[in-house]
């Protein structure tokens, strides 16, 4: 009988830092905004004989606030290397990185395998960070038909390195882990996670073994992914691939892989390096970087409240289901804008995040805009909400003036005197408007009390014709039913 294998799933994650200035030296980190390909470089960035590197405070600020967020202890002594290897988009022949010694290890943060089926499995697991260190970007490569352009505009940005170990059993758990460091990279401010420009890359170590064994065989690493979606689709594809392998009576060769997003394919770059092949040694023009205990304290209290403990106290609080708080929390921007809503209304907080989570959003989707470019104030939602929740307004006519908000502002009171948009709840008015309809209808009618309840739709389609989507559904719902029931034969 053949095996059952299961993949053992470590993950790179690098991050340029949103500092002002370069890793080590006053070029600015905005490389985007250079005119030109090779302008916004001077003779350190470039790697020019003489040229002396400096330590950018900022950046290793921003690396020990991402160490504090992932349960890391802080090095207080700790050190640069060079890491030497020749590629075209690394000037200086080698990179400047952290080895023995980074800013923060021994770490930690919790993810959901969606995979497990139930019970006990289904339960968060712990996977350790192994390191966080500092580095430096290299130069970005453009590859044409029969030759590469080097622009050196990105290179020396500080970038920032998240090792884990590897602890994840399953392309699901390393997606969570992913998204969950990407959040806290977020919430901390000190990463874009704009995938699509290359300011996060993710890079997966890859190897399978038998279920129920505890041995770590060969491994593959799947370099620069930039979106969750080429994550999961190179890392199943790498799985798969292995487990095909080893039932052939094959052997997996340790290398590094690059991914075509087009074909779906794993493809190999290069035999996999080991640290000895980098020949590190201690940068001999930077000192070790000494941080003292009261330093350390003062970036824990930069640390705002991260996406887990956000996520628990809006259950809590708000009696969202975890599936609820964890979509509002997913952005730190979406979920201030959520608690700046409910402090401004009178409605349930589930009311409230069931409007944003439906018609807000679709509306945002739909209009291929983010929660950052939302200029409709909290206190208007909230109005609007609270005029549906009192039945000034039906769920149709509030869906009209969201619209509206967005598009032109203004105030949701104003705007459904001016649309004629107030929900009619006089029963006598819908009565009367039911019975027309019914006496109107006697063959539907006698189609309906003979069985065919899907009628029960087009009735109450009839009703909001009629009153223009204004009538109160569960009033008119109500005396369909009873003006329904009185004609049965």
């Amino acid at each position: 009988m053949k095996p059952t294998y299961e993949p053992v799933i470590g993950l790179e994650i690098h991050g340029e830092l949103l500092t002002n200035s370069k890793m080590f030296c006053s070029c600015s980190a905005d490389y985007g905004s250079a005119p030109e390909p090779n302008t916004n470089i001077c003779p350190t960035c470039t790697g020019l004989p003489g040229a002396m590197p400096v330590v950018n405070k900022k950046a290793t600020e921003l690396a020990a606030l991402v160490g504090l967020a992932l349960n890391c202890s802080i090095n207080k002594h700790n050190t640069f290397a060079r890491k030497n290897y020749y590629y075209p988009d690394l000037p200086k022949g080698y990179q400047i990185s952290q080895y023995e010694l980074p800013i923060a290890e021994k770490g930690w943060l919790d993810v959901i395998d969606s995979s497990a089926l139930s019970g006990a499995d289904a339960q968060p697991k712990r996977i350790r960070v192994r390191r966080v260190h500092i580095e430096e970007d290299t130069a970005k490569l453009s590859h044409e038909k029969n030759y590469a352009l080097v622009d050196f505009n990105r290179a020396g940005v500080p970038l920032l390195e998240i090792v884990s170990e590897p602890d994840m059993r399953s392309v699901e758990a390393a997606l969570d882990y992913a998204t969950k460091v990407r959040a806290i990279l977020r919430y901390l401010g000190v990463n874009s996670g704009d995938m699509e420009k290359g300011v996060l890359r993710f890079e997966a170590n890859i190897s399978v073994r038998p279920v129920g064994s505890d041995e770590f065989r060969t491994r593959t690493e799947i370099k620069n992914l930039n979106s969750f979606r080429a994550l999961v689709r190179a890392s199943q594809y790498e799985i798969e691939r292995q487990i095909k392998i080893y039932e052939e009576g094959g052997t997996v060769v340790q290398q590094t892989l690059g991914w075509d997003d087009v074909r779906g394919v794993t493809t190999s770059q290069r035999s996999k390096e080991e640290a000895h092949d980098y020949r590190y040694f201690p940068e001999p023009d930077l000192p070790p970087l000494q941080l003292s205990d009261a330093w350390i304290e003062s970036i824990r209290t930069q640390l705002p409240e991260l996406p887990e403990a956000k996520t628990a106290r809006f259950i809590s609080d708000f009696g969202l289901t975890p599936s609820e708080a964890r979509f509002l929390t997913s952005e730190r921007t979406l979920a201030n804008y959520f608690e700046n809503v409910v402090a401004n209304s009178k409605s349930p907080a589930k009311t409230i995040h069931s409007w944003i989570a439906g018609e807000f959003m679709r509306y945002l989707n739909d209009s291929s805009l983010s929660i950052d470019d939302v200029t409709l104030a909290p206190e208007m939602l909230a109005k609007l909400i609270d005029m549906v929740t009192d039945k000034t307004i039906g769920a149709s006519a509030g869906k009209t003036v969201l619209t509206e908000l967005f598009k032109n502002g203004g105030d949701p009171a104003q705007i459904v005197k001016e649309k004629n948009l107030l929900q009619l709840t006089d029963v006598s008015a819908i009565q009367e408007i039911v019975t027309k309809i019914l006496n109107d209808n006697p063959k539907e009618v006698d189609e309906y009390n003979a069985g065919k309840e899907t009628l029960f739709q087009w009735f109450m389609g009839q009703v909001a014709r009629a009153t223009k989507g204004k009538a109160d559904p569960n009033v008119a719902k109500e005396l369909m039913v009873k003006g329904l029931e009185e004609r049965k034969k």
